[in-house]
């Protein structure tokens, strides 16, 4: 399984939860972290789960693939942050 989404297993987020974080990864980065920052990790927690997503874009490609999600529009956000 995926780290990212283990993680936000273990701290008790639910699957639809997920979904929604990762289709917000996709559409608007910026958003999708406020929204992971108000899900009531503990902030050990947190920085780790905002550290991989940061430093580690195959984690966010992964999961995208793992929860059946369209990977494009990962692509498409990225480039969007890039101008």
């Amino acid at each position: 399984m995926n780290p990212i989404i283990a993680l936000l297993k273990e701290n008790n987020i639910t699957d639809e939860q997920i979904n929604n974080i990762f289709q917000m990864l996709t559409q608007n980065p910026l958003a999708a972290m406020a929204t992971i920052s108000q899900l009531g990790l503990p902030q050990d927690k947190l920085q780790m789960l905002m550290a991989q997503v940061m430093q580690n874009p195959a984690l966010i490609k992964e999961a995208v693939e793992e929860l059946g999600l369209d990977f494009s529009k990962v692509e498409a956000a990225k480039e969007q942050l890039q101008k």
